[in-house]
């Protein structure tokens, strides 16, 4: 089956208009942006919305801006916005990393931030690059909004503290001093979800050492998105590959792959630690202005 089952469309003409919709219409209808996630599920009928919700027109949730320490992006910002962003690129490189390898230029210029976050795909790129810069989310609904950290957000695979009738309506990057960050991914043709990924940040101390450090994890089964254990391996260090082999070591360690068409467990695994070598290395060096 290819062609999704019946459904009638509203176009919601402001966030007040989209949640009075979905309020409206219940537990069937769905809020749609970018749709490259929903419309396919709709089309294999492995989702049945009765109403679409489309939020298209909000132009109040498409910004990005620098607010003090914080970097504000609303969620219906297109992927190819954050590609294309100097802002992004000089404070966050990893977000500039991760959406140069998301799927091709047709979905960056649709697919937006808030929709990548909302679907939950343990596969997806900017969820975990969210969880390394230690994002945070505004939800709103009709009774006010809420902040969520990351992991308070996402409960699980496909499944978010976002409810029925709220949007996602913001995330919020804090800006870390002598900070950097990096991103990688290994595919099995570009553009596919990842067969694993790694995403770090890394913040040094005037002399040198590590006072803050952030790994995750993309598709290899971690317990959330983070590796804790490796993170604290860091702390205090001075920056060495031996210390990156050896906090590479406990991420793959802790991660939990499963064997499928895009490889074994033992390759997954390789691809772990590898990938978070590959990734703390970098963004050390941007930490310390030497990258290029």
């Amino acid at each position: 089956m290819q062609v999704p089952a019946p459904f009638d469309y509203a176009r919601a003409e402001s966030v007040e208009d989209a949640l009075s919709l979905l309020q409206r219409h219940g537990p069937e209808s769905r809020v749609i942006a970018g749709g490259h996630s929903l419309l396919p599920m709709m089309k294999l009928r492995l989702a049945r919305p009765e109403w679409l919700i489309d939020i298209n027109d909000l132009f109040e949730l498409d910004y990005l801006v620098e607010d003090g320490g914080t970097v504000r992006i609303g969620a219906l910002t297109r992927h190819a916005t954050l590609l294309a962003s100097d802002l992004i690129a000089r404070l966050f490189p990893i977000v500039t990393d991760a959406e140069k390898v998301i799927a091709d230029p047709i979905v960056r210029n649709r697919g937006t931030i808030g929709g990548s976050l909302c679907q939950a795909d343990p596969a997806e790129d900017l969820s975990t690059v969210c969880e390394v810069l230690r994002a945070e989310v505004v939800i709103r609904g009709l009774d006010g909004e809420r902040v969520l950290t990351m992991p308070e957000m996402h409960r699980g695979p496909y499944e978010t503290a976002v409810a029925q009738d709220e949007l996602l309506t913001e995330i919020r990057f804090p800006v870390l001093p002598r900070s950097g960050s990096a991103y990688e991914k290994v595919e099995r043709r570009v553009g596919d979800w990842a067969i694993a990924a790694a995403g770090a940040s890394i913040t040094l101390s005037p002399e040198g050492t590590i006072t803050h450090a952030a790994i995750g994890l993309t598709s290899v089964g971690l317990d959330g998105r983070t590796a804790t254990r490796a993170e604290e391996r860091l702390l205090g260090q001075r920056p060495a590959d031996e210390l990156f082999d050896a906090a590479a070591a406990i991420a793959a360690e802790d991660c939990n792959p499963v064997a499928d068409q895009r490889g074994p467990v033992d390759y997954k695994r390789h691809l772990a630690a590898e990938l978070t070598r590959r990734v703390l290395r970098r963004a050390t060096e941007r930490a310390a202005g030497e990258e290029g």
